[in-house]
C-alpha cells in the first residue's frame, strides 16, 4: 500500500473504502498484467470472500483485527487462507514422454485431410507450430501472400462460463512473431479463401464479419472442443493413434524440425517460446540423436583427416 500511495493509487485514504481501492487495483494493476481468465478469477475471489465483510471499511480504518477476523470466518467455512504449499516439499518432476506424429504419420495425416473443410487449418497448424488460440485468432490481414508469412497479433479466448469469446494479447512478448510458411500451405490458403468467400456469399447478412482465416461456417471463431472432435475423427480415419492431442501438432512441428537439424534457436522463434532454454528442455528427447550427429560431423571434419594420433 505504501508503493500504491507513491503511485497515487490510494487517493485520499481517509475517505476511500477498501472496495473502491480494489476497483482501482483490479483495473490499473491486475488487468494489464494478467490473462483474462486469471483476472476474472481474482475479481470473483475478492467478491466472494473479501468485499462483503471488509469492502465498506475505509482504508484508514482497516486494522489487523479485521483481517484476522476474516481469516477466522474463512476457516469456519472450511477454507484455507494460508499458503499450504510452503509446508510441503515438491515431488520429483517426472518428464512425461512426448507423443508426436512421426514423419510418415504426418504425411498420412495430411493425405487424410483431403476434402475436409478444415484441411487448410490443420495443414497450417502443422506447418506453423502455432498454438491453437493463435491460429484460431488469425485474421486475413495477418497473412502476407507475397512474402509467404503469417503474423501472430492476437489470440482468441473462449469464456469458461456463459459462452462468448474475446481477443487477448499473445501469451508472451516472443509470441508476437512472423512465421514463414511452405509454398504448398500458402497455395492451400488461397484455395481456402475462395471457398470461404463462397460460404460468406451464400449466408449473406447472416455471416459474421470477423475476418477470421479459420472461422466456423457462419464466420464466428471456431470453438476448440469442436476442433478437437474433428481432429480426433481424422486421426481415426487415418488409423493413427487417437492419443495424439491437437496441441501435439505443435510438438510435432518442433520435433521434425529439430530432427532435420534446424538450429534450436530458429525452432524456438517459430514456436514463440520465451527463451531457447524452454525449447531445449521441452524437446530434450530429440537432443541425443542431434548429439550423435554432431559427433559424426566432428569425425568427418577433422579426426578422419588426421588418423591415429598416437
Amino acid at each position: 500500500m505504501l508503493r500504491d500511495a507513491d503511485l497515487g493509487l490510494l487517493g485520499n485514504s481517509q475517505k476511500q473504502t477498501l472496495n473502491k481501492y480494489l476497483d482501482v487495483w483490479l483495473d490499473t494493476i491486475a488487468k494489464p498484467r494478467l490473462q483474462y481468465r486469471t483476472f476474472k478469477d481474482y475479481g470473483d475471489l475478492l467478491r466472494r470472500h473479501v468485499r462483503e465483510p471488509l469492502g465498506n471499511i475505509k482504508l484508514s480504518d482497516l486494522k489487523a483485527d479485521h483481517i484476522q477476523t476474516l481469516y477466522g470466518k474463512m476457516l469456519e467455512r472450511g477454507l484455507s487462507p494460508r499458503n499450504v504449499a510452503t509446508l510441503v516439499q515438491l515431488p520429483k518432476k517426472n518428464q512425461k514422454e512426448m507423443d508426436v506424429l512421426s514423419k510418415d504419420e504426418a504425411v498420412l495425416f495430411l493425405e487424410t485431410l483431403k476434402g475436409e473443410r478444415l484441411v487448410a487449418m490443420f495443414s497450417f497448424a502443422l506447418a506453423s507450430g502455432m498454438r491453437c488460440q493463435e491460429y484460431l485468432g488469425l485474421q486475413w490481414k495477418d497473412i502476407d501472400f507475397e512474402q509467404g508469412t503469417a503474423t501472430v497479433q492476437r489470440a482468441v479466448v473462449w469464456h469458461r462460463t456463459g459462452g462468448g469469446w474475446h481477443f487477448s494479447q499473445p501469451k508472451t512478448a516472443k509470441s508476437r512473431r512472423t512465421v514463414p510458411l511452405p509454398s504448398t500451405v500458402m497455395q492451400e490458403l488461397r484455395r481456402h479463401r475462395i471457398r470461404q468467400n463462397e460460404e460468406r456469399l451464400k449466408l449473406g447478412a447472416s455471416w459474421h464479419q470477423n475476418d477470421f482465416v479459420f472461422p466456423s461456417e457462419i464466420g464466428t471463431p471456431l470453438n476448440p472442443p469442436n476442433v478437437i472432435r474433428h481432429f480426433k475423427r481424422i486421426l481415426k480415419k487415418a488409423e493413427i493413434r487417437t492419443s495424439i492431442r491437437l496441441y501435439d501438432l505443435r510438438h510435432t512441428t518442433a520435433t521434425l524440425l529439430l530432427q532435420a537439424e534446424i538450429n534450436p534457436k530458429i525452432v524456438s522463434e517459430r514456436l514463440g517460446h520465451a527463451t531457447i532454454v524452454l525449447t531445449l528442455d521441452t524437446y530434450s528427447h530429440v537432443l541425443p540423436n542431434m548429439q550423435k550427429d554432431a559427433t559424426e560431423q566432428l569425425e568427418q571434419m577433422i579426426y578422419r583427416k588426421t588418423g591415429t594420433l598416437s
